[in-house]
């Protein structure tokens, strides 16, 4: 009887929690799109990644420092192939100079070349200034909640509100069901059809973050093209110097 009781009190109390008590709340499509802003962000950081560039024409490696302060100031700075060491690119702000030390000049990217490539590869000089995020530039809705090869994700479709200053008719944003890691995002063009492709894998702990480790960048309307950009070291909230993001900085290299 005793055991009895005990299960009806149980089974009671379960049916007077709240749904939030017994499941865990599942985010919105906004709060999903800020996670997926944030995987590789915060107060400030530093790392060392390598990125492959892959065409008909060439294959290009590069190993590269980077540091970051929020999602206005970031610097990059080559550091293998030697031939390559020093040249380098300054963000600040809506800003970008390239520093090419075999010449020993610095050049400020112009607006009219913001959709050209960044370091020969099929990142452009734009997807580096971006500033604001995604759900303030597109309206989100959660357009797939299940299982897709075996793993369960979620999808989001967004779509660009009036006005805003964006290249893309709709992304589409796929991600880990789990802890909404990033798996996939779709940049469609304006008139329709997918213009490129960025999938996110080899999920690791860096900096005390799990994060995904390779990002693959596959533009589809230039065949044989690929980008693959690895993180291999990569620390958080880190102390920075207050000039580091400066022209005089990016020329130093130092």
């Amino acid at each position: 009887m005793a055991t009895l009781r005990i299960l009806l009190l149980t089974l009671l109390a379960c049916l007077l929690l709240p749904a939030s008590a017994l499941a865990k709340d599942k985010l919105t499509a906004r709060e999903i799109l800020d996670k997926v802003d944030d995987t590789y962000r915060g107060r400030s950081a530093r790392g060392q990644m390598r990125m492959k560039v892959v065409n008909p024409n060439y294959k290009r490696e590069l190993v590269m420092d980077f540091w970051s302060h929020g999602k206005e100031k970031s610097l990059v700075r080559i550091v293998e192939p030697k031939k390559e060491r020093r040249t380098a690119t300054l963000k600040n702000g809506n800003n970008i100079w390239n520093y090419l030390p075999k010449v020993n000049r610095t050049i400020k990217i112009p607006s009219s070349m913001m959709g050209g490539s960044w370091m020969g590869s099929d990142f452009t000089n734009d997807d580096l200034v971006k500033e604001h995020r995604m759900a303030d530039d597109y309206a989100p809705k959660i357009t797939f909640d299940g299982s897709r090869g075996g793993q369960k994700v979620i999808e989001i479709t967004c779509t660009p509100k009036p006005n805003a200053p964006v290249v893309w008719g709709k992304l589409v944003v796929t991600v880990r069901a789990q802890d909404y890691l990033p798996v996939r995002i779709d940049y469609h063009k304006e008139r329709g059809g997918l213009a490129r492709r960025l999938t996110f894998s080899n999920y690791e702990q860096l900096g005390g973050r799990l994060v995904p480790t390779t990002m693959t960048m596959i533009p589809r309307d230039k065949p044989g093209h690929s980008t693959v950009v690895t993180y291999e070291k990569l620390t958080f909230d880190v102390s920075l110097p207050a000039n580091l993001f400066t022209v005089a900085s990016l020329r130093s290299g130092r």
